[in-house]
């Protein structure tokens, strides 16, 4: 995400902010919105890994399942 702190400055300026106070306005909120928000590849990076582990989880249940019933069979 692209955050335009020179078009900012001169919205806030021209409002009537003192250009000072404006930059770190800026700064501040340039700085929260690379710290904070989540972009499209934090989100695709989250789903591959949250995709990976419910993939070892299902095949893990799915030789557990399997090992169980080759053993209540074998028993019978």
């Amino acid at each position: 995400m692209i955050f335009d702190t020179h078009d900012y400055i001169k919205k806030l300026t021209t409002a009537g902010m003192p250009e000072a106070q404006a930059e770190v306005l800026a700064s501040t909120q340039a700085t929260l919105i690379e710290e904070r928000l989540a972009t499209k590849q934090d989100l695709l990076a989250l789903e591959e890994r949250l995709t990976y582990r419910l993939t070892l989880r299902l095949g893990s249940m799915l030789v557990a399942g399997i090992t169980v019933v080759a053993a209540l069979v074998t028993i019978l």
